[in-house]
């Protein structure tokens, strides 16, 4: 007999192809089997709800109590969503060991971490102090960077690096290619930020190899992927995707435009990941979490299964974890159950634009390990 069945539910798994309603089952902490006629010691009626493979946050920040702009994971978790959550560059070499010890081992969601190219982290991000970590040369020390990320490779995915005028006040490329240098070291991804030029948008999406992150990808201007003027999508970024760059929303406090998101959609230009980008900033608005985050992009005429798909399986093979982002039998136990709530909802940006919609996605419960969590 299986552990937990959940009943008459719209599964949703784009990795599989999967959408249809049906029971799905978990036993030993993974997904047990689909289909009528199974039996379990606890068993959930979930008519009317969706349930998808665990969500999966590419872009947060959860070092809570080590950096100034961390938030609770567990407490976020449960607000978004999200079974796994990925932390974008909180922790450098320098104090990853404590986010280690201290954050992800303890969190009963699931988290993986790129590690920041700067040796602090992103250490100066408030309200009060905003300092880019990637502007001291200093704190870059590929050395000692490549060193911690080899005896963290469990939790390593990448390496991240900031670069902009905010982020490397305006110094170019130099971060992004200390980071590349570490990578490929690794073998690894590298995920970039880039604020407001310098460096331009072309010089960093024209070193990014195949497996690469481009994150902040739907960012208006400057900066914007799509020309204002007549929406067209940009040659590099086009270029960029075609050699196999992964674009990544990461929507944040300052990231995410609908002017930009309508002409890169318009245009057939779909991000690969829908992240959220969360921090003690942007939880307040207006990114607030990853569930208000997808629900923008039904906003937008996204498609719900191509949503889904960008917070699931897309991530999943951003990270290389293809464990996770499905619910094919023996896959990872991990799910998210929500539903799609009708009604008058409204949205906004980072420019403080509005978008309105007559649904949205609510989060009803989690499923991690093969057991029910929320």
């Amino acid at each position: 007999m299986h552990e937990l069945l959940l009943r008459n539910a719209r599964i949703i798994d784009p990795a599989s192809g999967r959408d249809e309603v049906n029971d799905i089952a978990f036993a030993d902490g993974r997904v047990a089997d689909i289909g009528p006629g199974l039996e379990a010691g606890e068993v959930r009626d979930l008519s009317g709800h969706i349930v998808s493979p665990g969500l999966i946050d590419l872009h947060t920040h959860i070092y809570w109590g080590g950096t100034s702009l961390g938030v609770d994971p567990v407490a976020y978790a449960r607000e978004a969503g999200a079974t796994t959550l990925v932390d974008a560059g909180s922790a450098g070499a320098g104090n990853f060991h404590g986010f280690r010890a201290h954050v992800i081992e303890p969190s009963a969601p699931r988290i993986f971490a790129y590690l920041n190219i700067s040796f602090a982290g992103i250490f100066g991000f408030s309200d009060e102090v905003m300092v880019g970590e990637c502007g001291d040369f200093r704190l870059l020390e590929p050395e000692v960077c490549l060193e911690v990320a080899e005896r963290h490779r469990d939790l390593i995915v990448g390496i991240k690096v900031r670069v902009g005028m905010a982020a490397s006040e305006g110094r170019g490329v130099a971060p992004l290619d200390l980071a590349l240098e570490v990578a490929d070291e690794l073998g690894l991804p590298v995920m970039c930020h880039l604020d407001h030029p310098p460096p331009s948008r072309l010089e960093v999406v024209s070193r990014l190899r195949p497996g690469d992150v481009m994150t902040h990808c739907f960012r208006p201007f400057p900066g914007a992927p799509a020309r204002a003027r007549d929406g067209a999508v940009r040659e590099e970024i086009i270029a960029a995707r075609e050699r196999g760059v992964l674009f990544d929303i990461g929507h944040g406090a300052g990231s995410f435009g609908f002017v930009t998101a309508e002409a890169m959609l318009e245009a057939g230009f779909m991000p690969d990941c829908i992240s959220s980008d969360v921090h003690t900033m942007s939880i307040r608005g207006p990114a607030y979490n990853l569930m208000v985050t997808l629900s923008k992009f039904l906003a937008l005429g996204m498609p719900l299964n191509d949503v889904i798909a960008a917070s699931s399986w897309g991530p999943a093979r951003a990270i290389g974890k293809t464990e996770l982002g499905t619910l094919e039998v023996g896959a990872r136990g991990d799910a998210t159950v929500m539903k799609l709530t009708s009604g008058e909802f409204s949205f906004m940006d980072v420019k403080g634009l509005e978008r309105t919609s007559s649904e949205q996605l609510e989060l009803e419960g989690m499923i991690l390990d093969g057991r029910w969590w929320s």
